[in-house]
């Protein structure tokens, strides 16, 4: 599946089932745009380890500081005014 189509998939879904869900969360919106990085089959257990140190892990590292580092360690091109808009 094109990383496109999981992402219309997923956040169509999800933002159905919030406004289904929680009717105070009318307000809901998920942003334009996504962004999606591939894992080796081999990275799989380390990715799959960090998700439940989450929370804790952005407590020194925001998201979106942790983003832009991986747009750039991978050198990919981008706009700052664009990610967050």
């Amino acid at each position: 599946m094109a990383p496109v189509k999981a992402a219309q998939l997923i956040k169509g879904g999800s933002s159905k089932w919030i406004h289904e869900t929680f009717s105070n969360r009318h307000d809901f919106a998920w942003q334009d745009g996504y962004g999606a990085f591939a894992v080796s089959k081999s990275n799989i257990p380390g990715v799959v380890d960090c998700i439940p140190k989450q929370r804790e892990h952005h407590t020194a590292k925001t998201f979106q500081e942790e983003f832009v580092e991986l747009l750039r360690r991978h050198e990919i091109d981008y706009e700052e005014k664009c990610l967050w808009d």
